[in-house]
């Protein structure tokens, strides 16, 4: 019998059904899904019928396939599909085995190289400066991938993990195409669905490695309400524990607290709950429990160990004695005292008691149900990242990063990315753990960046000038970019809520790389610092300090098909473009959709269900959204104890029409009255508005095109319809912004104040024809030319960096100007000497991407591959002004 307590019996269904599975001698197959298909090979034909790590609910609905067989040979056929397959008694081999993909002709072997492979994730990001590679991933823009299973550990009948048959092969092949989605919908279904989060989680976190006492903790929590910073979670780092032993020794595990820093534990929790804050503890387990520690005798005794012999009780998780008194006696008790969850550090590394087992999995797995095991509440971590099936176990924490802007940019990259293995719920130290120094702009970029990632978490190591207080950097602005940050992201928590359920239900989450909605757009493989943020939003962070010239941070985006609006400005940007979006300290390029729905709360409340909602409208197209709530904590959403607002938006050019049903479902959850502000972007000034029949009063913003309406009073039982009409002509208004873009980004230029004012005179001009440029030129820094000459022309280039090697670069020209020229060369070094030199000109097409080539090295018998290591390129502007990008790679 188990000695595992109930609540780590987790629910499996892991045998496929009879109608799905053909054997045929030393092979075993699975149709899963129609696009889905189980590879197994056993030379004693053992095969696995047990939940693995990663692959718990392979009983699925029958998809519809054939199969024929010969003597030797089968042949399994599904809509999507075409398996190939013939018995000779070896392991899977191209001789062997093939899968066409029906809809491209794509043919798949054992062994094919996954060139087009789109990265998953990686475990960890510590200290490691910027780029680092990522794991595969299940999406490839050659349509297939490959996820071995072979050495993954089974469940046993006690719910335990135990090592499977040596000598097979576990193979799980997904054929999926292009449809992205799709594919993490199946793999979610058959390995298991993210978990619905809690909703105090998508507020602001504050974590500091610092030995705090207990009156700073309570001091700094009352200097972030005097601020108006608003936060949801204080975790409290490890020195909330004994460090020291009897014998003088250090080290980082630790569960008894450290009396001198906090004497009344049980009132700073009770402070924490008061102020609206969950807590957690840091936990670095690897070390055990040594006789110091207040726990230590039950411990031992549990253990069988006589604590009068002082033994140090050994950290052994994959002991299933020791997992179960590792919670009860360690664990237990604090949770009872108050603490919400725990932060599990890594130190234990990739080997245990088990062998073969990185405990890294069975510590996720085991903290996630436990802290579940009263049924009511959900369950969620805080670890690294512990391989395939852990989308199960959010939330991800990425490790000790460098404070450097390599580190910021490769986040922007990887978050989106580790969609990829449905890894959605990624937290990283935002504003960076170590090293760097202390740079305000980097630190208020990251913290944008954190206001739009899935876990918003300040973080930093231990040190007197590691101090990421938002007015520890003495400078106003910064202080009040900063707050405006923070409120930002507790307003956009009903948005976010709703994205985390849709994260749970329909196995997308929140931030997504953007060719999963366009995934047939060349484009969209080739802008990995912007990202789907929901359904209504891109964002594109800042992620490269701003120019010493021109005092303005830049970021290359490009836009799908139709109209987008950029959220704060109002500013409209044409689809099917890329932009070079400029900005100064308070700016985020955040664009959203024409047709675009977003609830947001008021930023200074808490993170339960607001009594107050905007209602941000982006007009232009038809769309839905439906706002989720629940009570945010436990599992009685499972039992249909939910709230539902739809909103839509009805679009006609000249009529805009704005329904808001009634909530529909359990309304016991929202405000008995709610105010509703609904701001109305991108119409004219004039323009006739109804609220249920009666007309209301507005305001119109003129600067960013917005039209905000007198705040309504609604009960929970009453909708609302919105109509506004044009009196004539179209409702939409979306002015070009290209005259006043020019004059504010010149009023930043440190240049001299004459020529700023005389390009100011000649705007028109300029505009009309960008050769009138032609003699300011001269005193114009190279960055402030290519500010004028992007706005201008639409024309640019700009290096991809931190996401892959080799680096690319991507140039658009998205008026196609036959003026607008462009040349590139690389070359590569190769036992000194500068090699293969290859040039391109000629008119700057309308996008295209250049990336240096690899080439074969031959000398007799000897050969080798080459990476190109210096390039250069070059954009002509009408003759004016040349732009220039180079990379040169450190070679030995």
């Amino acid at each position: 019998m188990s000695v595992l307590p109930e609540h780590f019996h987790v629910h499996l269904s892991p045998i496929a059904n009879d109608e799905v599975v053909i054997q045929f001698g030393t092979a075993r197959f699975s149709v899963l899904t129609d696009r889905l298909i189980r590879l197994e090979y056993h030379p004693d034909r053992i095969f696995e019928d047990r939940a693995s790590q990663a692959f718990w609910y392979r009983d699925q609905p029958v998809p519809g396939f054939t199969s024929r067989f010969t003597a030797n040979a089968v042949e399994i056929e599904t809509a999507y599909l075409r398996l190939e397959y013939c018995e000779t008694g070896e392991p899977f081999g191209a001789d062997n085995l093939a899968i066409t993909l029906k809809e491209t002709g794509v043919v798949w072997h054992p062994g094919d190289n996954p060139d087009g492979n789109l990265g998953g994730t990686t475990r960890t990001l510590d200290f490691i400066n910027g780029y680092t590679p990522l794991t595969q991933g299940l999406m490839s823009r050659q349509g297939w991938s490959v996820l071995d299973d072979s050495t993954t550990f089974v469940f046993n009948d006690d719910f335990w993990i135990e090592p499977r048959a040596a000598g097979g092969i576990d193979w799980y092949f997904f054929g999926y195409g292009h449809d992205y989605k799709a594919c993490l919908r199946d793999y979610c279904h058959i390995s298991g669905p993210m978990p619905m989060i809690p909703r105090w989680i998508l507020g602001n976190w504050w974590s500091r490695y610092w030995n705090y006492t207990q009156a700073d903790l309570v001091q700094l929590i009352e200097d972030f309400e005097d601020y108006q910073l608003p936060f949801s979670v204080c975790i409290v780092d490890m020195d909330w524990h004994l460090t020291e032993t009897h014998n003088g020794s250090t080290g980082w595990t630790g569960y008894t607290w450290n009396r001198d820093l906090f004497p009344d534990p049980d009132g700073l929790i009770e402070f924490f709950h008061r102020k609206g804050l969950k807590t957690a503890l840091n936990l670095h387990p690897a070390e055990g429990i040594h006789d110091h520690e207040a726990q230590y005798p039950e411990m031992a005794r549990r253990m069988g160990i006589d604590p009068g012999t002082k033994q140090p009780v050994a950290f052994d998780i994959a002991n299933p004695e020791f997992a179960k008194a590792y919670f009860e006696v360690l664990h237990h008790p604090y949770e009872a005292m108050g603490i919400d969850f725990w932060w599990v550090d890594w130190q234990q590394g990739q080997k245990c008691s088990l062998p073969g087992l990185d405990p890294l999995w069975l510590i996720n797995h085991l903290h996630f149900y436990d802290l579940g095991r009263d049924g009511s509440r959900r369950p969620f971590i805080f670890s690294r990242w512990g391989n395939e099936g852990h989308q199960r176990y959010p939330i991800g924490f990425s490790g000790d990063t460098y404070r450097t802007w390599d580190s910021l940019r490769f986040q922007t990259y990887m978050t989106p990315t580790a969609t990829n293995i449905a890894y959605g719920w990624w937290s990283h130290d935002i504003g960076g753990h170590t090293g760097g120094v202390q740079d305000s702009e980097l630190f208020v970029r990251w913290v944008q960046f954190g206001v739009f990632s899935p876990i918003m978490r300040l973080h930093v190591g231990k040190g007197e000038y590691y101090d990421q207080r938002p007015w520890a950097f003495e400078d106003a602005e910064v202080l009040k970019v900063l707050r405006e940050a923070l409120q930002l992201r507790h307003a956009l928590i009903p948005y976010l809520y709703t994205m985390a359920r849709r994260a749970h239900q329909d196995s997308l989450p929140l931030t997504q790389p953007m060719y999963y909605e366009y995934p047939e757009n060349e484009e969209a493989y080739h802008c990995p610092h912007q990202y789907l943020f929901g359904t209504e939003l891109i964002v594109a962070p800042y992620v490269h300090p701003a120019d010493p010239d021109t005092q303005l941070s830049r970021q290359v985006v490009w836009l799908p098909e139709g109209d987008w609006v950029h959220f704060f400005s109002g500013e409209h940007f044409a689809g099917n473009r890329w932009h070079a979006i400029y900005g100064r300290l308070g700016d985020i390029p955040l664009l959203a959709k024409a047709g675009a729905i977003i609830p947001l709360a008021n930023g200074l409340n808490g993170v339960g269900n607001p009594s107050e909602l905007h209602i941000h409208v982006f007009a232009g197209a038809d769309n839905t959204f439906t706002l989720y709530e629940d009570d945010g904590e436990t599992t009685a959403f499972a039992q249909g104890h939910f709230c539902e607002t739809r909103f839509t938006q009805h679009w006609s050019g000249q009529k805009l029409e704005l329904v808001m049903d009634a909530p529909s479902g359990d309304t016991t959850l929202i405000p008995e009255q709610r105010l509703f502000h609904i701001h109305i972007h991108g119409v004219a000034e004039r323009v006739e508005v109804t609220a249920n029949g009666h007309s209301i009063d507005q305001r119109y913003d003129v600067n960013t095109e917005t039209l905000h309406l007198t705040a309504i009073q609604l009960d929970r039982q009453t909708g609302l319809q919105l109509v506004l009409e044009s009196p004539s002509g179209s409702l939409l208004s979306h002015r070009s912004r290209k005259r006043e873009t020019l004059l504010h980004h010149v009023r930043f230029f440190k240049l001299h104040t004459g020529v700023r004012n005389r390009i100011a005179d000649e705007i028109d001009a300029i505009m009309a024809d960008p050769a009138q440029l032609a003699p300011y030129i001269i005193a114009l820094s190279d960055s402030q030319s290519r500010v004028l000459f992007e706005v201008l022309c639409e024309a640019g280039l700009y290096i991809v960096t931190d996401t892959e090697k080799p680096i690319r670069m991507v140039i658009w020209n998205n008026t196609e100007n036959p003026l607008i020229t462009y040349r590139y060369r690389d070359a590569y070094l190769h036992f000194g000497f500068l090699r293969s030199v290859n040039h391109t000109n000629g008119v700057l097409p309308r996008f295209t991407t250049l990336t240096p080539p690899v080439n074969v090295w031959r000398h007799g018998a000897y050969e080798e591959q080459v990476h190109h290591t210096q390039w250069h390129a070059q954009i002509d502007y009408l003759n004016l002004w040349t732009a220039s990008e180079g990379y040169r790679e450190n070679t030995p």
